[in-house]
C-alpha cells in the first residue's frame, strides 16, 4: 500500500470489517453561540458537517439501530464505530457526554469517535472519555478540527482558535491515553505548499494517530460563499490538489492512519464541490499519482529525532 489506509487498519485491529455510524447530538459550537464568535467559521453552514446524519432529536440508540440496519448489509460490516460527528461534541456538560457515550456502547461497538474543537477539550471531559474507554473496553478517538497549522489562515476563516489551542488539546488528550484524528483542509485559499508540508510535519512530530483530509467546498449562504461569488479568492485546480495530497503523504509519518484523502458534500447545498468531480475519482487520481511517481507515505519523513546530528550517532 502506498499509504496507511483506514479501512485496512480497522480490519487488522479488530479482525473484521468495521464501519462508522454517524451520530448527531443536540449540541452547537462556541463559535456560534457567542462564546468564541457568532456565525461559525466562514466555511461552515447552518447544519454543520452532518449532511447524512439522522436528526439529533433521535436518541443515540435509535440512530445506531437505524444506521446499522442500513450500513451493515450494504458494506458487509460486522463491527461499528459510532461517530459523534456534527458540531462540537464536547461542548456540553461532562455528565451529559457520559450519558451519550454509555448509550453508544452497544454489543457490536469496538470504538467511539467524536469530533470537536481544540478549545472544547477540558480535563473533565477527558476523564469521562478515559473512564468509558476503560470501563467498556473500547477505543476512544477524539477527532480534532484543525484545518491548517497556518494560524494566519485560521484567523482569516474566523476559526475562533489558533494553533496554540490545538497543541494544548493534543498534549492533554495524550495524557489520558486517547487517540487523536486531526482534520485538515489542504487547499485553503491562503495556504501554499509550504503550509501543506508543515501540516504533515506538525501532526507527525506530535505523534497524531490518524488524519482526515478535506478539499474545501463552498457551502451556500456562508460568508465564504459571499467571498467566492465576489471572486475575492481563487480555488486551486484539481491537479494541484492531487499534488498537495501526494506531497503531504510523502512528509507524513508512515505510522499515521489516513482516514480520508478527500471529503464530500451534496451539490445542492454548495456552490463548489470537488471541482464538479466525484470524490472517488479524485481519490483514484491521487492513488495513480502515487503509483506513477513510485512514492509513498513517509518517504520524506526524515526530519524528526534530531535529524541534523544523525551522522554522529
Amino acid at each position: 500500500m502506498r499509504y496507511h489506509i483506514y479501512s485496512e487498519y480497522l480490519r487488522r485491529r479488530y479482525g473484521t470489517k468495521v464501519y462508522k455510524l454517524p451520530i448527531s447530538l443536540p449540541v452547537t459550537c462556541p463559535n456560534r453561540d457567542g462564546t468564541c464568535g457568532t456565525g461559525g467559521c466562514v466555511f461552515c453552514g447552518e447544519i454543520g458537517a452532518g449532511y447524512e446524519n439522522l436528526p439529533a432529536s433521535f436518541t443515540v440508540a435509535q440512530q445506531i439501530t437505524a444506521n446499522r440496519a442500513h450500513i451493515a448489509p450494504k458494506y458487509k460490516a460486522e463491527k461499528f464505530i459510532p461517530y459523534f460527528q456534527n458540531f462540537s461534541n464536547t461542548y456540553l456538560p461532562p455528565a451529559a457526554l457520559e450519558q451519550y457515550l454509555e448509550e453508544a456502547c452497544a454489543e457490536d461497538v469496538v470504538a467511539i469517535a467524536l469530533a470537536t474543537r481544540p478549545d472544547c477539550v477540558h480535563e473533565e471531559h477527558l476523564k469521562v472519555l478515559a473512564g468509558i474507554s476503560a470501563k467498556k473496553g473500547i477505543d476512544i478517538v477524539v477527532e480534532l478540527g484543525l484545518q491548517t497549522v497556518n494560524y494566519h489562515s485560521l484567523i482569516k476563516v474566523k476559526r475562533g482558535h489558533t494553533l496554540a489551542e490545538y497543541l494544548d488539546a493534543v498534549w492533554r488528550i495524550k495524557q489520558y491515553g486517547l487517540e487523536i484524528c486531526t482534520h485538515l483542509i489542504l487547499n485553503l485559499p491562503w495556504d501554499t505548499m509550504t503550509d501543506v508540508v508543515e501540516n504533515a510535519k506538525i501532526v507527525s512530530a506530535l505523534g497524531i494517530e490518524q488524519v482526515k483530509l478535506h478539499a474545501l467546498y463552498i457551502v451556500k449562504n456562508t460568508e465564504m460563499a459571499e467571498w467566492y461569488q465576489r471572486s475575492e479568492f481563487a480555488i486551486i485546480s484539481k491537479e494541484e490538489y492531487v499534488e498537495r495530497v501526494v506531497t503531504f503523504l510523502e512528509y507524513l509519518h508512515p505510522d499515521i492512519v489516513v482516514q480520508r484523502l478527500i471529503g464530500r458534500a451534496p451539490e445542492t447545498n454548495t456552490l463548489f464541490t470537488n471541482w464538479g468531480s466525484g470524490w472517488w475519482k479524485i481519490k483514484e487520481a491521487i492513488e495513480v499519482a502515487l503509483e506513477e511517481r513510485n512514492t509513498h507515505q513517509g518517504r520524506l519523513c526524515n526530519y524528526l529525532h534530531g535529524s541534523a546530528v544523525k551522522k554522529f550517532i
